[in-house]
């Protein structure tokens, strides 16, 4: 199972995620298996007050994997190739 926090960021950078909704749910609905459905972890995602935050750690870390700021992978590709 993959770890939600990233381990290398400074501990005072993490404050959000001990916000994150995600941290009180199941890990396993934002890491759901190639075609599963994404809905359970986007739906907490939606009320979560770290969004921002954990959107950005993501696109800053190339997240590849998993439900991060309400967005899929695949979501995230596009958002980024937007940017450039």
């Amino acid at each position: 199972m993959r770890e939600l926090f990233l381990v290398e960021a400074d501990s005072d950078e993490l404050g959000w995620q001990e916000r994150a909704l995600c941290a009180q749910t199941d890990p396993e609905a934002f890491f759901p298996e190639k075609g599963g459905s994404t809905r359970e972890a986007k739906k907490v995602c939606q009320t979560c007050e770290v969004r921002v935050e954990c959107l950005e750690a993501a696109l800053g870390n190339d997240e590849r994997f998993g439900i991060w700021g309400g967005l899929s992978e695949r979501e995230r590709r596009k958002l980024k190739k937007r940017a450039v």
